[in-house]
């Protein structure tokens, strides 16, 4: 079936949408994203994502295309028209385009470029790869500085998952100076002796909004957080280990570049979480 998107105002099917080639999200990558998930047919942490959306554009200074309410608004009609139970949202801002191609970005009256689509999820929540655990990989992370703004800049990322596909793994972690600073798609935690452990928020990462929910959650639930640089064989010498992301919520670690974490099974927290994570975050879903 053919998808109706939403491209600067016009609801379309997917084969009539068209953006200029001259737009600087194509031709230099001057675009920022989110993807929402979909459960029941109701947004998950839309709040979240939105306040992200704008603390990207900000960092850009790049125009906000529409109001936040404007924003739901075509989120839902999306998920209606798509008929979406369990699945994703994504949208896409870019800078525009004047007519060109330079490198000096265009006069301020250019309009945003605004695009969203759906993607159908069935069996989202209830993900098969969740109950068997993933298997990372280690690898370089040489990507630009400021990995806080969530940008299309997705090259290496993809690059990252390609090397974890070719050595037999599901996803790969990346390092610099020693420490891991987050998988190619997602946040990354590993637990010890009951203490989850997770790199601190600043410019090297993705300031994960489903990070910031199962964090609040685990306090809730009385377990301890630490924030704080890891390295990756801290991580292969933990309990179990998980990554957190809008797409997979809660995805267990079970094998480290090889090493299998406790016996080779999701762990017990991570699943807890997974489970929390999913029932606090359906009961608030718009």
């Amino acid at each position: 079936m053919t998808r109706t998107v939403y491209v600067n105002g016009d609801y379309l099917p997917e084969t009539e949408a068209k953006v200029s080639i001259f737009d600087r999200g194509f031709l230099m990558a001057d675009a920022v994203y989110e993807v929402t998930s979909v459960l029941g047919g109701k947004l998950i942490d839309f709040e979240g994502h939105a306040v992200r959306l704008k603390r990207s554009l900000d960092e850009l200074d790049m125009a906000e295309p529409c109001t936040k309410e404007e924003l739901l608004e075509i989120h839902r009609k999306l998920v209606e028209l798509n008929d979406i139970d369990e699945g994703l949202v994504y949208l896409q801002v870019t800078r525009g385009s004047d007519g060109d191609r330079d490198f000096v970005f265009p006069s301020e009256d250019t309009k945003p470029t605004i695009v969203l689509f759906t993607q159908n999820k069935p069996g989202l929540a209830d993900s098969p790869a969740a109950k068997k655990g993933a298997k990372i990989i280690s690898i370089e992370d040489i990507r630009w500085g400021r990995r806080d703004i969530k940008t299309v800049q997705l090259l290496y990322p993809s690059m990252g998952k390609m090397m974890a596909k070719k050595a037999g793994a599901d996803d790969a972690w990346m390092i610099e100076d020693g420490h891991v600073t987050e998988g190619t798609s997602n946040n990354a935690y590993f637990v010890k002796d009951g203490v989850i452990v997770t790199r601190p928020l600043s410019n090297d990462i993705l300031h994960g909004i489903t990070r910031k929910a199962v964090l609040r959650m685990a306090e809730e639930a009385q377990l301890k957080v630490e924030e704080r640089l890891f390295t990756i064989d801290e991580a292969k010498a933990a309990d179990e280990a998980f990554t957190t992301s809008a797409s997979a919520f809660v995805m267990p670690v079970v094998e480290i570049d090889g090493v299998a974490l406790g016996d080779g099974t999701p762990g017990p927290i991570a699943k807890r979480l997974r489970e929390i994570y999913l029932e606090e975050s359906i009961k608030a879903a718009v």
